[in-house]
């Protein structure tokens, strides 16, 4: 099984003790998100493809708004944790498996928008891969439509190289909860080891490990103009309150 797809495979289960409040999150990024598609046109009638959905972050919170959601991913098992949380929330989404570089053999529709969120693209280890997601997911855009993704500042990491993340710690009823990534670089890529120490009533230790390639806001740009967007601007966290920066790309 593919690295990536091992990795959000065995986080699953875990994966919402990443944040604070995962419930709350989903709501401030919808909300984001909302605004975005505003700002470029749309409203809740428009069609939406979250293409690496995870365990329905974003695409449950968006669902929750009224948009009319569709969601996939290549880990199983966070799409079950995904539709799960969707029928907690009483929110109607389109679950599917599909791998976001060949989405044309799951879907036949034209999607107004599509997401991809979370550093999703740097899972792509070469430029050939990345080039293969953006034909992939750009082919899904209807005329018109508009691809939002974020990825993490790598034209600022790639100065410095940083061996880790700084700590998330979380007060919990039980006690603390800490959540971090090291990252050890070969060139543009590296591998990173997510660790979640839940220290409450027993102290528990998880580990998981994961590949990445630094991806440049030139490169993903060029990409998306090569495979048919006229438009492509960046969105900062300081501009949009979202934790990455975000790319939005007009077709």
């Amino acid at each position: 099984m593919d690295i990536i797809q091992t990795f959000y495979d065995n986080m699953a289960s875990q994966y919402d003790k990443l944040f604070f409040d995962w419930q709350a999150t989903t709501q401030e990024q919808a909300l984001i998100l909302d605004q975005i598609f505003k700002d470029h046109g749309f409203d809740k009638f428009a069609s939406v493809l979250d293409c690496a959905c995870g365990i329905g972050t974003q695409a449950i919170g968006l669902a929750a708004l009224g948009y009319k959601v569709t969601a996939s991913d290549i880990s199983d098992a966070e799409i079950a944790q995904a539709k799960t949380r969707a029928e907690t929330n009483n929110v109607d989404i389109c679950f599917a498996h599909a791998d976001f570089c060949a989405l044309s053999k799951t879907f036949s529709q034209k999607f107004d928008i599509v997401i991809c969120m979370d550093n999703a693209l740097p899972h792509m280890l070469s430029h050939a891969a990345l080039e293969e997601a953006i034909k992939s997911i750009t082919g899904q855009m209807a005329a018109g439509g508009i691809f939002v993704a974020s990825i993490r500042d790598y034209d600022a990491l790639l100065k410095e190289k940083p061996p880790y993340s700084p700590p998330y710690i979380h007060t919990t009823e039980q006690g603390k909860r800490v959540s971090f990534q090291t990252w050890a670089w070969e060139g543009e890529h590296y591998k990173l080891t997510q660790y979640i120490i839940d220290d409450e009533e027993t102290l528990q230790i998880s580990k998981f490990d994961c590949a990445y390639r630094a991806t440049r806001r030139e490169e993903l740009t060029e990409l998306l103009e090569a495979y048919g967007c006229d438009e492509v601007v960046w969105k900062f966290p300081e501009e949009t309150g979202f934790y990455q920066p975000i790319v939005i790309a007009k077709k």
